[in-house]
This record gives structure tokens, sequence and C-alpha cells, in this order.
């Protein structure tokens, strides 16, 4: 079972979409860096859906291979169809630690927004996705500074800071990002590449953050109820409609860590 917090539904669903084609977007150069390159053999640690796993498949093409890895076994289902035609792309169910791969076979393991919701276990997962990447291969880690997002005008009250301390409450941390050179340089990599990768942009109407996709959790953690649940749809709903959009900044990361040869 997966302790995960954010609950798969369309909007979630949605969300990864937004995140894959932010990441193709704005990526592009730190993904060639890192060695995502057509012929080349990639892991996508913590895939979830998959939607990332099929940009790394077009990437590295018919001659390379990409494996996506996730502990969530509907995330798992997701992916699998997702990249269903694919024959360089494969699936499977493994936890970020302990994949189940076999080590230093990679050119590239990539790991996106998975850190911040394994509090205790960053070292180890780190040091794990170093063990898959050959010599000479690369980490590519992707996460966030949630506790520096800003959105203007902001009508979701007070969900973002709810869900900050729920996160908190569960050891993980949401800052994690801002720690993704000195977890490669402590598993032994040449942090080549460490930078904020961040773009002010404008809400997309329908989109709900993933702090929206927490609320069931943290109700059954006590940490909401009901009426705030309500709350913050109403909330939500009223960001739909508004005109001009909202704009919004999240602080994200992008390290890249070398394997020595």
């Amino acid at each position: 079972m997966t302790d995960y917090a954010l609950r798969l539904g369309d909007a979630e669903l949605r969300r990864y979409e937004l995140m894959a084609e932010a990441a193709a977007e704005e990526e592009g150069a730190d993904w060639a860096r890192a060695g995502i390159v057509p012929g080349a053999r990639v892991v996508d640690v913590g895939c979830g859906p998959g939607v990332v796993l099929a940009l790394l498949a077009a990437a590295v093409g018919a001659g390379g291979r990409v494996t996506g890895v996730d502990l969530d076994p509907e995330a798992v289902a997701h992916a699998a169809r997702r990249v269903a035609g694919l024959p360089q792309a494969a699936t499977r169910v493994g936890s970020a630690d302990a994949t189940g791969l076999p080590p230093g076979e990679a050119d590239v393991v990539m790991c996106r927004h998975v850190l911040a919701h394994n509090g205790g276990r960053e070292a180890a997962i780190v040091r794990h996705l170093a063990s898959l990447a050959r010599p000479g291969g690369a980490v590519y880690l992707v996460d966030v500074d949630l506790t520096g997002q800003r959105i203007l005008p902001d009508v979701e009250l007070d969900l973002l800071d709810r869900y900050v301390a729920f996160q908190w409450q569960r050891g993980n941390d949401m800052a994690i990002g801002l720690r993704l050179g000195a977890l490669l340089g402590e598993a032994g990599l040449a942090v080549e590449r460490f930078r904020c990768a961040s773009r002010v942009r404008r809400v997309p109407p329908g989109a709900r953050p993933p702090h929206w996709a927490a609320r069931d959790a943290m109700r059954d953690a006590g940490m909401a109820d009901d009426a705030d649940i309500a709350r913050w749809s109403a909330a939500l709903d009223e960001t739909d409609a508004l005109d001009p959009r909202p704009w919004i900044f999240t602080p994200m990361f992008v390290a890249i860590g070398r394997r020595p040869v």
C-alpha cells in the first residue's frame, strides 16, 4: 500500500498533464544535458500515471528504453495504458528506494516530485537512484518549495497553509527542492546542474492544486472537516470564474548529479 495522500482523480490527472507540458517546454536542455537522447536507457522512478514517461519514450526513440516505476498499482495501470503500443516503454510496481531494477544500467534515472512525499527516506531514495545509474550516468531530480507558492489574486483561503501543515505532520518536507543538490552530493554524485526552473504563469481554468487532491486524507487526519472542504471547493470554483486568470508561481528546482566513471 502507498501512503501517498493525493487522490488520483480526473483533476489530478489533468494536473499531471499540465506539469508534463511545462516540463517538455522548460526542461528540454536539461534533459539533453543529463543524457535523455535517442538511444538512451532511462528510468522514471515515481512515474505516476505515466505522462512524463510517454514524453521520455518519445525522446529516446525506438532505439532507447524507458522504464516507469511507481509504488501505486493504480498509477502504474494508468502509465501502462498511456505507453501501450510503445515497445521501448515498460512499467512496474516498486518502491522509490527499492525498485527491483538491476544496478548500474541506466543512462539517466529521473525522479520527479517524489521526495517531498517520502519524509525521512529522501537520502535512501537518492542513494538507490544513484545505484541504478551506470558509471558516467546521471540522476535527474525535480521537486518544489511549496512553502514559497504565490497566487495573485488568491481566493483559496487557507487551503495551501493547511496542506503544508498536514504534510509537515506526516514528516514530509514541502521545501525539499532546496535540498536536491545536497542530496545528490551526499549520494556520491557530482552536482553539475542545480537551478530554479519556475516561471510565473496563468492558472488554467479548471485546474486544481495538489492540496485539493489531498482533501480526504486531510479530513481523515483531522486537519480538515466537511465545512472546510465545501469552502475550498467554492473558492476554487470562484477562481475558475476569474477573468483575467490569476497568476501563480511555485518554486520548482531541477538538479542533475553525475555518477563518477
